[in-house]
């Protein structure tokens, strides 16, 4: 039997253009510096944290501690909850959190948006105080506030410690550059339409700002979360301390047992993190937004 072969050339096997190839090279380079990144970002952090996953006989820091837990307990945790206020300590910020949050959106969007408006005489000069007030730190005004606070019968109350910061004057700033970005396009068709201004402001330009909104709300959030000097000096009893005054009370009360220290740390820092992983898109976005005509 006579075989058949195939006299075809066979097809030259090209090799990939070098600009194809370097542009492969620097794309793995850039991977592994934002790599080297996140670990110089991130390991600070969590290497210490990760002594409150620790047994009682690991320890925490020296030279004989490992970075990995070798016997995890979440005794540290156990013991956070059993003799701490911690529980009310949290339910405490969370509430003023959330009074801050509201406060800040209401009344930085209604500022802002009366600061963007034209056409209104002592704009500029009302805007020009709202910026001088960024110059002033709050430990200048804090022996007044607390005096009116005082005053006002909210001492050693929550709303004690929500009141002086239910609006910054940065929010404002931030909000009325959110509405300058607006084109103005879209605000003479809605005039065209005959809207009025309610429904431009509430169709039109509260859209258009998502992202700077929740800037406003992610950072009053923040601060009213992480704040301790004021609510130091507002509050006494155990029952109205917040986060971080009960965790402030926790290192006195348990001395150098890092591992409820710690545990406590990792407590605190669980609801900004989930803050900031649902709205980081619309974050960035504000960040761009308010950026513009600032």
């Amino acid at each position: 039997m006579s075989t058949v072969t195939d006299s075809r050339p066979r097809p030259l096997l090209r090799r990939t253009p070098w600009w194809k190839r370097a542009r492969g090279r620097a794309t793995a380079l850039r991977y592994v510096l934002l790599l080297v990144v996140l670990v110089l970002l991130i390991g600070p952090l969590v290497v210490p944290l990760m002594g409150a996953f620790k047994g009682s006989g690991e320890p925490v820091f020296g030279p004989n501690a490992t970075v990995i837990p070798q016997d995890p307990s979440l005794a540290a945790f156990t013991s956070l909850i059993e003799q701490t206020n911690l529980l009310q300590a949290v339910g405490n910020s969370l509430f003023i959190g959330a009074l801050a949050i509201t406060s800040h959106i209401v009344l930085a969007t209604a500022g802002g948006y009366i600061l963007s408006r034209k056409g209104w005489k002592g704009r500029n000069l009302l805007l020009l105080l709202m910026m001088s007030a960024l110059i002033f730190p709050f430990e200048s005004i804090m022996v007044s506030l607390f005096a009116q606070v005082r005053d006002l019968g909210l001492y050693d109350t929550l709303l004690g410690v929500w009141l002086p910061g239910m609006l910054g004057p940065f929010h404002l700033l931030l909000m009325r550059a959110a509405f300058l970005g607006v084109p103005d396009e879209l605000e003479d068709a809605a005039l065209l339409d005959g809207a009025g201004e309610w429904k431009r402001f509430w169709t039109i330009f509260l859209p258009q700002t998502r992202g700077a909104l929740t800037i406003v709300a992610l950072t009053s959030f923040l601060y009213a979360w992480e704040d301790y000097l004021w609510p130091l000096l507002v509050l006494r009893s155990g029952d109205n301390f917040t986060m971080m005054l009960e965790l402030a009370r926790l290192q006195s009360a348990f001395g150098f047992d890092y591992r409820v220290v710690l545990a406590g740390a990792i407590v605190a820092l669980v609801p900004v993190t989930v803050m900031f992983f649902f709205t980081q898109k619309y974050f960035f976005r504000g960040i761009e937004e308010g950026g513009l005509k600032f």
